[in-house]
């Protein structure tokens, strides 16, 4: 798939980049740094969450990409979307789903920071031959310069991006109420970004949609609903508790829609970036509709586990952390382990 105009203009990626600043600052408002040490306290969750994120979620995107036989430029961007670390959105549809929001938010932590190395490592890995087809292409149009995987950009906008994180950590150490105001103004500025992309492409290439081949739409679904699945099945091979798993499942499948923007905007040069752009845009509207109906499905399946647990969490504060509850064998063997 072609796109023959820029599917942004300069006036509009001005506009998406403060969106971008704002969502990763409320993000940064969300943390602290318990989240990472509480990361450590949790070793088996932890690295189902590392293996589950950087090493299912590139590998199934890399495999969407050979299948479905995706244009060089937009595989690259389906395997970018599978390295990106998880966001804050994740933790919100743990919270909803009865999953442990308390593993979601380290994993989300540990994972910002792990992709200043992982990312570049699992490009080279998964997307170097993609880009070794775009700058023959190029070449062979008579462009001399070609194109380079631009790794050290895609570092640099990581860092440009954890910058904002920073600076939304710090408020929340000074001022939590602010951070409390941050927090949901990020959440309602992903919705609000998602939209206004959708909006802007509609109204100025509306053919884009029927263009587009039913396999970048394929892509674009099965990246996030492949990372639900086998991340809830990665976590169950270890035994993890059912709330855990939730966790898990919903953190590996949805990625830092906002991260890949950036990278895109700050690292690819046209008519690539438009490409690439146009897949981390239906990616973004596809997970968000996606991940509201596992998160349902979750909820409705979590809720004998969810309530054993918080009457285990009450007594527990009542009678003394070794306190433990026998419940009948039958409940227990419904709804899995409880730890």
């Amino acid at each position: 798939m072609e796109i023959d105009q820029q599917l942004l203009n300069p006036i509009e990626q001005g506009l998406l980049a403060i969106m971008i600043l704002i969502i990763m600052f409320g993000m940064g408002a969300t943390l602290t740094p318990g989240d990472f040490r509480n990361a450590l306290h949790r070793p088996k969750g932890l690295l189902i969450g590392f293996l589950s994120q950087f090493g299912l979620m590139p590998l199934i995107a890399f495999s969407l990409a050979i299948m479905l036989q995706l244009p060089p430029a937009q595989a690259i961007a389906l395997i970018l979307i599978g390295c990106l670390p998880g966001g804050t959105t994740s933790n919100m549809f743990a919270y909803f789903a009865r999953g442990s929001v308390a593993l979601s938010i380290s994993m989300t932590a540990a994972s910002t920071l792990l992709a200043l190395i992982m990312m570049p490592i699992l490009l080279d890995l998964y997307a170097a031959g993609f880009g070794e087809q775009i700058d023959a292409e190029l070449r062979a149009a008579g462009d001399e310069t070609g194109f380079v995987m631009p790794y050290f950009n895609i570092i640099v906008s990581l860092l440009l991006v954890l910058v904002p994180v920073a600076a939304g950590m710090v408020l929340l150490r000074i001022s939590p109420g602010w951070a409390k105001t941050a927090e949901d103004t990020a959440g309602f500025m992903a919705i609000v970004v998602i939209l206004f992309l959708l909006c802007s492409v509609t109204i100025r290439h509306a053919n884009l949609f029927l263009d587009t081949s039913w396999r970048i739409y394929a892509g674009a679904v099965c990246v996030g609903l492949i990372g639900f699945l086998f991340g809830y099945l990665m976590a169950g091979l270890v035994r993890l508790a059912p709330r855990f798993k939730r966790a898990v499942s919903l953190e590996t499948g949805i990625q830092n829609g906002p991260i890949a923007f950036a990278i895109i905007l700050l690292s690819f040069r046209e008519p690539l970036q438009s490409q690439m752009l146009w897949v981390a845009i239906l990616y973004s509207t596809f997970i968000v509709i996606t991940s509201s109906f596992v998160t349902l499905y979750f909820r409705r399946i979590g809720r004998a586990d969810w309530e054993v647990y918080r009457n285990d969490v009450v007594h527990r504060r009542l009678f003394g952390k070794d306190y433990r509850v026998s419940y009948p064998e039958a409940a227990v063997g419904r709804i899995g382990r409880r730890e």
